[in-house]
Parts: C-alpha cells; structure tokens; sequence
C-alpha cells in the first residue's frame, strides 16, 4: 500500500463529507507502532445516506466488492444484516484496479457499542499534508483489538502499550 493512494481516498472521502473512522493496521500504524498493513479498514457511520454517499466515492476511485453484489448494497441494513446472519460476514472488502495494491474493507457493523462516543473520541492522522484522516482513538483501538483477539492484534496491543499513552 503506498501513501499517494491512501491519501487520494482519505481525501475523498474527506471532500464528500463521508463519516468515517480509520480503525485496524493503519490506525495502529497512527498510534505509533509501525507495521505493514496491506489495506485500509474502515467503519462508516451506518447512516443510510452516509453510506450511499460513501459507496459514490469509492465507485469513481475505481473500488469493487469483492463478492459479485453492487457496491450499492452496502447502504441496504438488511442486505447487511443478512449477509451478517447468513454469510458470517464482518467485513465487506472492495478492490480496485486502478489501486491494487490498496483493498479496503468496511465494517458490515460497528465494532463497537457506543459508535457516538467511539465518533468523539476520534483523532486526527496526516497521511500526508493537508490529508487527515479521522482515525480511532488509542483507547478504543485497544479495546477493539482485544475483542477481536486474533494474534497480529495482540501484538499490536503489546506494541502499543510498551509506546504508552499516547492519547
């Protein structure tokens, strides 16, 4: 993944007014601990006219869903909910040709219970000048790591304890 790309999207989706959070390899590479990441995990605030507006920007920077559906389902709860329920699935990753070396993945739900407070607590990450993405906060980084628990998520838990607090 190299910077230019992760910029061009951070800054459409900034100039779209697209609510969102950068959470997973490239929040944790945020917070200091540095690490290879191959894409870019978001969690879109879930409001249906957030995530058609989301869909837009991601459609004209060339992204796909990796499943054979429309990447305008996304904005669709029960299409999500059912892909959820039947499917098992977490997150909805999309490809680009023009990218390929950047996927995303969207968050089918929040990670997490209180999205308003997740939301506030938010904090700002240059990718590059004068693009910031609107990245989680290192407490509920944390936290969403150690519910996810898989092992790269607790290293970055070790790794960015041992950093301290950097919030």
């Amino acid at each position: 993944m190299d910077v230019t790309t992760i910029e061009i999207i951070i800054r459409a989706l900034n100039e779209a007014g697209v609510r969102y959070l950068v959470v997973g390899g490239l929040a944790t590479v945020a917070h200091g601990h540095v690490r290879f990441t191959a894409d870019i995990d978001l969690v879109l605030d879930l409001d249906e006219a957030n995530l058609i507006n989301a869909a837009a920007v991601l459609s004209r920077l060339g992204y796909r869903p990796r499943a054979p559906v429309d990447l305008e389902l996304f904005a669709d709860r029960d299409t999500r909910e059912s892909w959820k329920r039947d499917k098992g699935l977490t997150v909805f990753s999309l490809w680009s040709q023009r990218f390929p070396m950047t996927e995303i993945d969207l968050f089918v739900e929040a990670p997490f219970d209180d999205m308003r407070g997740v939301f506030e607590r938010a904090v700002s990450f240059e990718v590059a000048p004068g693009a910031e993405a609107v990245t989680i906060g290192r407490s509920d980084l944390l936290a969403m790591k150690r519910a996810a628990g898989r092992p790269k998520d607790l290293e970055d838990i070790r790794a960015l304890e041992e950093l301290g607090d950097g919030e």
